[in-house]
């Protein structure tokens, strides 16, 4: 009987074809979507597909962006992500379970401002290609919600007419595009 050996494959997140958005309402009424510009990650596969594969991503909470620079001082500030303290949020997949031809659940620990929460995301796999220096390339994209204030994201602030400022709603939207490793 021969011995069946399982290839295992790291792939690695490629920035420059990637970005890691969050979505939040304002005021209740229209939504302010954020980025981090610079973020890592890696997704280990054993076999020839993604089922099962181990997934690890970090960002870098000083790399946030919203487009206004008084707000991104805020959102870095103690009153939010707390970057002096906190510089950091990470992802470390528990399961990435295929469920249909082309999605996935992906369930892991987030660490955000130094509260660690199991949350649930889809993932939606877009295919792999060559590229033309001969590497070969996957995209996923990756969406779900998470509530701010389960990580200690508590600010709030409250109009003069009773209105919420800030949702707690936290919308995740990550196109990533991953480079297999020789």
């Amino acid at each position: 009987m021969e011995a069946q050996t399982t290839t295992a494959t790291t792939w690695v997140i490629d920035p420059m074809h990637s970005e890691v958005q969050f979505k939040v309402k304002h005021l209740m009424v229209s939504t302010v979507t954020g980025l981090f510009s610079q973020f890592d990650g890696q997704l280990d596969m054993v076999g020839d597909d993604f089922d099962d594969s181990k997934i690890t991503f970090s960002a870098d909470i000083n790399s946030i962006s919203t487009g206004n620079e008084q707000r991104d001082g805020h959102l870095k500030s103690a009153d939010f992500f707390d970057a002096e303290q906190f510089p950091k949020l990470t992802f470390t997949s528990t399961q990435f379970k295929q469920t249909g031809d082309d999605t996935y659940d992906l369930i892991g620990d987030l660490t955000l401002h130094g509260v660690t929460k199991t949350v649930k995301l889809k993932a939606e796999y877009g295919g792999q290609m060559q590229d033309f220096y001969g590497q070969t390339k996957a995209g996923f994209e990756v969406t779900g919600t998470i509530k701010r204030k389960e990580f200690g994201l508590t600010w709030d602030g409250v109009t003069e007419a009773g209105g919420v400022v800030v949702s707690d709603d936290v919308r995740l939207v990550l196109n990533i595009q991953v480079t297999k490793q020789a």
